[in-house]
């Protein structure tokens, strides 16, 4: 893609409100469509399919356009990347889906911008701000109280090994994220996270095989309201609402389009409740709102952006905070 843009029309005010109603709805949504996926079609195998097809019609695309053919740098920097954010963040979002109501999860995941910030604290060995210190406490007692064992404030327990995966794919997807910054991709983020998708498929569906998540899978026992999930995924989630966020990257500023990371985890708790029937109980609600506000604290008062994964040159791929 050349890197000289002709000049455009200023976007409408209504076309931002549709691409920010995209963004919150669609990825808020992807949770969602996961859990009725892994329903019937394996975890990685649903995730591999997902990212590479997705990733194959973009990267198609962008070809068509005359977008210039990517260096061996770009794509071993995007395999990095790629292995990072969609096996070790999407991945096994997936995964522990099979275990964890689409709305904890969501909720768990939402804790990115909180690793984002102590690794990129580590990393300059720097002090964050006092009140990103105060989200940062308040975003990690937020999470321990949803995850903690027993059933008090009317919550229900969740499965260890589901929250620990979840734990781990914010983690790995925070590590994804500011490493993205050096491992050598393309300029345009189009194609970084086109390559970063294919990619990461292809690596998805290498551990679907070494899982040996095929023996056994029958496309026969495959259920209609997977292949729906899947294809809704591919389309609404990857595409679509990854297009949206693009046009509100040019379209507004970084900290309007990031408000998505603390919109994102209650439009899924409240799809998790509307579509599948999970419960919504005091426990839920109280971590949501601490969650929620910690997050708003980090990405509104975080020295630097990359508690953002919004914004400047992390490709936009990350925002979708494991999902997704």
């Amino acid at each position: 893609m050349p890197e000289t843009r002709p000049h455009r029309r200023a976007a409408s005010r209504a076309e931002i409100v549709v691409a920010f109603a995209a963004v919150y709805v669609l990825w808020g949504s992807t949770y969602l469509a996961i859990r009725f996926g892994v329903e019937t079609i394996p975890p990685f195998l649903l995730a591999g399919i997902r990212h590479l097809t997705a990733g194959t019609l973009l990267f198609g695309w962008l070809r068509l356009r005359g977008t210039p053919w990517p260096t061996w740098k770009n794509w071993r920097g995007a395999a990095v990347v790629g292995g990072l954010l969609l096996l070790g963040g999407n991945g096994l979002v997936t995964w522990a889906e099979q275990k964890v109501p689409s709305g904890l999860a969501a909720l768990i995941v939402s804790s990115v911008p909180i690793w984002m910030t102590l690794l990129d604290a580590l990393e300059r060995r720097e002090r964050p701000h006092g009140v990103v210190l105060v989200g940062l406490g308040m975003g990690i007692a937020g999470i321990a109280f949803l995850v903690a064992p027993g059933r008090f404030a009317g919550g229900e327990h969740v499965d260890p090994w589901g929250a620990l995966a979840l734990l781990t794919a914010a983690l790995l997807w925070a590590i994804g994220s500011l490493f993205s910054k050096r491992a050598g991709l393309p300029a345009s983020t189009l194609l970084a996270t086109a390559m970063e998708m294919v990619a990461g498929g292809l690596i998805l569906l290498s551990v679907s095989g070494l899982t040996r998540e095929w023996t056994g899978f029958s496309t026969a026992a495959v259920s209609g309201k997977s292949v729906l999930a899947l294809g809704y995924l591919v389309v609404a989630g990857s595409l679509l609402g990854f297009s949206a966020y693009v046009f509100l990257l040019g379209a507004t500023t970084p900290a309007r389009v990031s408000t998505y990371a603390y919109v994102n985890p209650l439009v899924a708790v409240f799809l998790g409740w509307l579509f599948a029937g999970e419960p919504v109980t005091a426990r839920t609600l109280i971590a949501a709102a601490v969650i929620v506000a910690a997050v708003a604290l980090i990405i509104r008062h975080g020295a630097r952006r990359a508690v953002a994964p919004a914004e400047e040159n992390v490709a936009p791929l990350r925002a979708e905070g494991g999902r997704r």
